[in-house]
């Protein structure tokens, strides 16, 4: 495979204005943990038609849903956050299913991480992951009835939406126990990342025989709140894009990286304006199933982040 390196402005994407709040079609509890009700919104597309793509002269098939998770830190954060609607308004007027959940907060109560709570951000982490794959069961349960194809799913997060949906697809691979609630063929269309990054007590990531899903990697070079690149102690590391492009390369899977030069968490955010790349992705390594390494450097110094997500973990969980 080979790989491409490509420097170009995404200024046009930044552009977009953004539009009202849309409302989901349906609203559904799939499970209560921890004396806690979780909900997911279903954003349905208004056109029926538009559900469905040409591949070539002879073959049509149904675009895949998109299951987001939101970000914040593992401590706050919503579903239904005005930040994410005109994202999922684009994808559903573009014949994309939504599907957006809850999961529990595992550091809501925790004032302040480093290297000795560990132990907490793995729990939280293991604890949003069980919430999404609940999330799957619930709709693999209700599959004719809400009309999903769970075989046909697109992971998708922000921040810590994006740790956890990278995880989700490294545990679902690696057939962990947390996995093991899943059928044992089961596996994700794909996978998109704003900004995460995967936790690995066993040292570099590595994956069963299937591999990874298609994946879709968004991360600013200078992000301080997720690590773009790694932290590791003895086994125990935190392998942020670079780091995972880097091992994907090694292991031979294909994946498409948009690194954004000099640029920080506000990344994560970057969902509406950076739609049609993911489109093209969907289209290109999802659905036709393209085995390709696409890695794209952008230089564009007019995006400007909110002054929050150039904070360290520490300042913002103080």
């Amino acid at each position: 495979m080979k790989k491409f390196f490509i420097l170009f402005v995404i200024s046009a994407f930044w552009g977009l204005t953004l539009r009202a709040e849309i409302e989901p079609s349906g609203t559904y509890l799939f499970a209560q943990k921890d004396g806690q009700d979780l909900f997911l919104d279903i954003y349905e597309p208004l056109d029926s038609a538009a559900r469905m793509v040409q591949l070539d002269s002879v073959t049509t098939v149904e675009k895949p849903t998109i299951l987001f998770v939101f970000g914040g830190g593992f401590k706050m954060g919503n579903r239904d956050a005005a930040a994410y609607k005109p994202w999922f308004e684009n994808l559903r007027n573009d014949g994309y299913r939504i599907v957006s959940i809850d999961y529990r907060l595992g550091l809501k109560e925790v004032k302040k991480m480093g290297i000795s709570q560990r132990d907490l951000l793995d729990k939280a982490i293991h604890m949003a992951v069980e919430d999404l794959f609940s999330s799957i069961l619930f709709l693999r349960e209700n599959a004719e009835e809400l009309g999903v194809d769970t075989d046909n799913i697109v992971l998708a997060g922000s921040s810590a939406g994006a740790i956890t949906v990278l995880q989700a697809d490294y545990e679902c691979a690696n057939r962990t126990d947390c996995a093991r609630v899943l059928p044992e063929d089961f596996r994700f269309a794909g996978v998109m990342s704003f900004a995460g990054a995967i936790y690995s007590t066993n040292g570099p990531v590595k994956y069963g025989s299937c591999g990874p899903a298609p994946t879709l990697l968004l991360h600013g070079t200078a992000d301080k709140l997720v690590n773009y690149d790694q932290i590791v102690f003895f086994n125990i590391g935190w392998f942020g894009s670079n780091r995972l492009a880097e091992r994907f390369g090694k292991l031979g899977y294909p994946y498409t990286f948009l690194r954004f030069k000099d640029h920080g968490h506000e990344i994560a955010m970057a969902m509406p304006y950076t739609v049609e790349v993911q489109k093209e992705f969907i289209l290109t390594c999802v659905l036709k199933k393209v085995a390709r390494t696409l890695d794209i450097l952008i230089d564009d110094p007019r995006i400007e982040a909110p002054e929050i997500w150039k904070k360290g973990p520490e300042e913002l969980y103080k």
